[in-house]
């Protein structure tokens, strides 16, 4: 299992992490743009940029850039969730 730098977590596990987080209902919008994540280590911001960028409060993002609640924020509000959904239970 590769990761995406040293010490970062691997994508899979990123993305079934987001997931997890989206079918738990630990999103909420409390903005535009902005959504508040109950993460496993605290509650966090994701900002999402009118340029389509998006940040994150936790200390995972502001080191590597990506994280699990930034991704979950990206399947919800580009309607991937879905998706994910049917590639789970192909995998499963």
């Amino acid at each position: 299992m590769s990761r995406l730098e040293e010490g970062s977590l691997p994508l899979d596990k990123m993305i079934k992490k987001a997931y997890r987080l989206i079918k738990e209902g630990r999103i909420e919008r409390v903005g535009d743009g902005t959504y508040n994540i109950i993460g496993d280590h605290g509650t966090y911001i994701v900002a999402t940029g009118y340029d389509g960028t998006v940040s994150c409060s936790c200390p995972g993002f502001t080191k590597k850039r990506r994280c699990s609640h930034s991704l979950a924020v990206i399947l919800l509000t580009r309607g991937l969730v879905s998706t994910l959904e049917r590639e789970i239970k192909q995998v499963s």
